[in-house]
């Protein structure tokens, strides 16, 4: 777009700014002030009317919305109303709504919330509409939406004003429905399997359970620093402990990271716990739930992302971590026996590592730089090292690995699982571990949460833990590209 093009609409957009604000003052002045209206009645929705049009042709219905086009013909008028189902067409003409009204109406503008009682027909060119015998003007609206054929292309304004995204781009709806959907179906699933809702602490004085950078602030009553969890982990293992044996949550937390196409500071998580099972339980459920959520939501366990079509009906992939980097980077980690082994390994493969790193941190430096894109269809990756798994417990023959898996789809994380570690001694040594990685300038490592440890000692039964992101996979299941198209408000730098 040209400086000049630019100008141009600018001054349009400043003039039309005065003229709605005009046209405010003089309803006003009339007494006619449309946001002093505080209800209207209405008794259906655009969908229902255009779903049921044989059962419902001819009878007289009152709906509201907002008139996103119009077409004057003298003494009638073809107007588009969008309301929260939908588009409709509405009929206006001056001998029905009578000369007064229909004067007003051809100065109201685009944009404009109104109500409308009519009789539904259809029209001469086959279109399902409303012939309307009564119009209001329910709410002004002071700002232009943007101009119909190009509409809000820019993504930062559409993420910025998702209101007016809403408006303009109706088809942004149906990701937020999907959003709802999935997210209730997860609860019918989880409900109907035994499992209890519940809620914990946002606010923690401990923040654990994830490697992450917390957000921290103060509580001025108690004079006390708290932070913003990262996780739901620790407080519903808690619970495992007190004799709830399925829990969940789905919740909010928050993480002072960066922000990418995948990551956002605060995204929805589920996290559930099941006493008296282990890894592989989780793993039956994480994949009988995601299929179970296709099939409900889309209908189809095969699902198109990007260039991919995923196959979320047939059995998940397995490999062990140690495998995957077999098979893509051609490195065999089960011949590498010490620190300084992986390290070399590393600098002859230009992986950059730090010195505090261990053998197994080395080996998730590979599975990120050789595996992770490879991994498309769904595949579960096993058997992660000790030093990046604080929380799981160990295998009985190898305890340098853990019993845990992650999931990944199209090369993402979708799910983290373990067997959850109940040993309170061994978890004291892997949250003191975990501290002095802290004290070395590891940001994202894990304090040692006494209270927590407290409630090992009471004693937790075997149990199985999943973690599953809500956001990445309404991503998945939604076709969507980033993840701030399927968060309603994404986190943004503000413009001034």
């Amino acid at each position: 777009m040209t400086d000049n093009t630019t100008e141009r609409n600018e001054q349009q957009s400043s003039s039309e700014l005065v003229i709605r604000r005009e046209k405010l003052a003089a309803l006003k002045a009339e007494g006619k002030n449309p946001f002093e209206i505080t209800r209207f009645d209405v008794t259906t929705v655009s969908s229902e009317i255009i779903e049921n049009f044989d059962s419902c042709e001819g009878d007289k219905v009152t709906l509201a919305g907002r008139m996103t086009s119009r077409r004057i013909m003298g003494r009638a008028s073809f107007i588009d109303l969008w309301d929260a189902k939908g588009r409709i067409q509405v009929y206006v003409r001056r001998d029905d709504v009578g000369e007064s009204t229909y004067a007003e109406f051809k100065k109201w503008d685009i944009g404009d919330i109104i109500g409308i009682s009519g009789i539904v027909f259809r029209t001469q060119k086959g279109e399902i509409s409303i012939h309307a015998q009564e119009i209001s003007l329910l709410a002004k609206s002071l700002l232009p939406l943007p101009e119909k054929y190009h509409g809000l292309k820019d993504t930062d304004l559409r993420y910025r004003q998702r209101y007016v995204d809403l408006i303009v781009n109706p088809e942004v709806k149906d990701v937020f429905i999907k959003r709802s959907q999935i997210i209730r179906e997860i609860r019918n699933y989880l409900d109907e399997r035994g499992f209890l809702e519940v809620e914990t602490p946002v606010l923690q004085t401990c923040a654990g359970g994830a490697a992450a950078r917390p957000f921290i602030t103060h509580h001025n009553a108690l004079s006390l620093e708290m932070h913003i969890r990262i996780s739901l982990e620790l407080y519903l293992k808690r619970l495992i402990v007190g004799g709830f044996d399925k829990v969940y949550e789905i919740g909010r937390v928050f993480r002072n990271e960066g922000i990418s196409i995948r990551h956002n500071p605060e995204f929805t998580l589920l996290e559930l716990y099941q006493a008296y099972t282990d890894f592989h339980g989780m793993m039956e459920l994480t994949e009988s739930l995601i299929r179970h959520l296709a099939e409900k939501i889309l209908g189809t366990t095969t699902i198109q992302y990007g260039d991919y079509v995923i196959d979320l009906g047939k059995p998940f992939e397995r490999l062990t971590m140690i495998d995957a980097v077999r098979k893509y980077a051609n490195v065999d980690f089960s011949k590498i026996s010490t620190t300084e082994e992986a390290k070399e390994l590393a600098k002859k493969h230009n992986i950059e590592f730090e010195d505090r790193h261990e053998y197994g941190d080395i080996l998730n430096l590979f599975f990120e730089e050789y595996c992770e894109d490879h991994l498309i269809q769904p595949t579960f990756i096993t058997e992660h090292p000790v030093e990046i798994s604080p929380l799981a417990k160990g295998k009985p023959n190898d305890p340098g690995f853990t019993e845990r898996f992650e999931l990944f789809v199209i090369g993402r994380e979708h799910a983290n699982a373990f067997s959850e570690l109940n040993d309170p001694i061994d978890q004291r040594e892997r949250f003191e571990n975990q501290a002095r990685l802290k004290a070395l300038g590891d940001d994202e490592a894990n304090e040692v949460d006494e209270d927590f440890l407290c409630a090992l000692e009471y004693g937790m039964p075997p149990t199985g833990g999943l973690g599953i992101g809500i956001d990445r996979l309404v991503m998945l299941l939604t076709n969507s590209a980033s993840i701030r198209d399927v968060l309603l408000f994404p986190t943004m730098r503000p413009l001034t």
